[in-house]
């Protein structure tokens, strides 16, 4: 199974800002530590241009490269620019790409980024520069490496980039389970959008994901899956809302993996959001996510090999 890395890509912040950059290093470091020996993983081509255009109009993506955004729409981001930050964000969407590629090959793939799900088609927002997800459905189709395809979206935030990028193409499904009353505050509706009330507890969210994921494949009828594994449903989250613990978070990966490999449907899983309290719990959580990916690829592999 392929995990991709975009951590030798960084960008400066200043401090006390509070998006987590420091987790994607931990998250290496730990994923390398207990998953995987050091050198393993791998290092993504940059999106390139033509890739980004599939979702993105060509006026925010020349402004973006550029330097030329204005500080309302920096500000709308929530990251300062740099050319750093551009590359890092084409990376980013160069590893879900890979990873989805690997994906249709080997059945699960990991990217230890990505699930950028609030970028818009002419404007970034959330912490979210380009929209991953949808720049890899939209290449991947125009390859003819697809036909169909689904975005199974577990990010606490729905996932609003996605859906308004994606709404004009039927063939790819989008799915959101996501907080009730979090960002965005304006949501643009999926395929299929499962709104929660602050503070669901394991059962009541795992009882309500697998239906949703159920229904979703259902109607999708996927190619491929590209599933966000947000850590932020956590209940020590601080942009949350939900109170899942991280027991209950194992067994939503397990859950989404396990139902989808049933069917033989590949599967690229990309970290999304995650905003503990604590980083460590945020990056236990991914790391969580990682093992249980790599976890049900092993035994099916074992299984092939019987």
């Amino acid at each position: 199974m392929k995990i991709y890395s975009i951590d030798p890509f960084l960008f400066e912040l200043p401090k006390g800002h509070r998006f987590p950059l420091e987790k994607y290093r931990l998250l290496r470091r730990a994923v390398e530590a207990e998953l995987v020996p050091p050198g393993v993983l791998c290092i993504p081509e940059a999106a390139t241009d033509e890739a980004l255009l599939l979702a993105h109009t060509p006026e925010y993506l020349a402004r973006l490269v550029e330097g030329r955004l204005s500080e309302r729409e920096v500000r709308r981001i929530g990251l300062p620019w740099s050319a750093e930050l551009v590359e890092r964000s084409r990376r980013s969407v160069g590893a879900t790409l890979a990873a989805s590629r690997s994906a249709l090959q080997d059945g699960i793939a990991v990217s230890l980024s990505g699930g950028t799900h609030h970028a818009c088609a002419d404007h970034g927002q959330g912490f979210c520069v380009f929209n991953d997800a949808a720049v890899t459905l939209l290449a991947l189709k125009a390859d003819g490496r697809i036909q169909r395809a689904a975005v199974l979206d577990c990010d606490v935030h729905q996932g609003n980039g996605t859906a308004e990028i994606l709404e004009s193409d039927p063939a790819l499904f989008t799915f959101s389970i996501h907080a009730r009353n979090n960002f965005p505050f304006r949501k643009i509706p999926g395929d299929l959008d499962l709104a929660l009330p602050d503070g669901l507890e394991d059962e009541a969210y795992l009882e309500i994901l697998e239906e949703g994921v159920r229904r979703a494949l259902s109607l999708a009828n996927p190619d491929l899956v590209i599933y966000l594994a947000g850590a932020d449903p956590f209940e020590g989250d601080r942009l949350g809302r939900l109170g899942l613990s991280m027991e209950g978070l194992f067994r939503r990966d397990r859950l989404v993996l396990e139902m989808c490999r049933e069917d033989h449907i590949p599967v690229a899983v990309v970290m999304s959001g995650g905003y503990g309290r604590q980083i460590s719990d945020t990056v236990a959580i991914h790391l969580q996510t990682v093992r249980t990916a790599l976890d049900v690829w092993k035994k099916e592999q074992a299984i092939m090999e019987t």
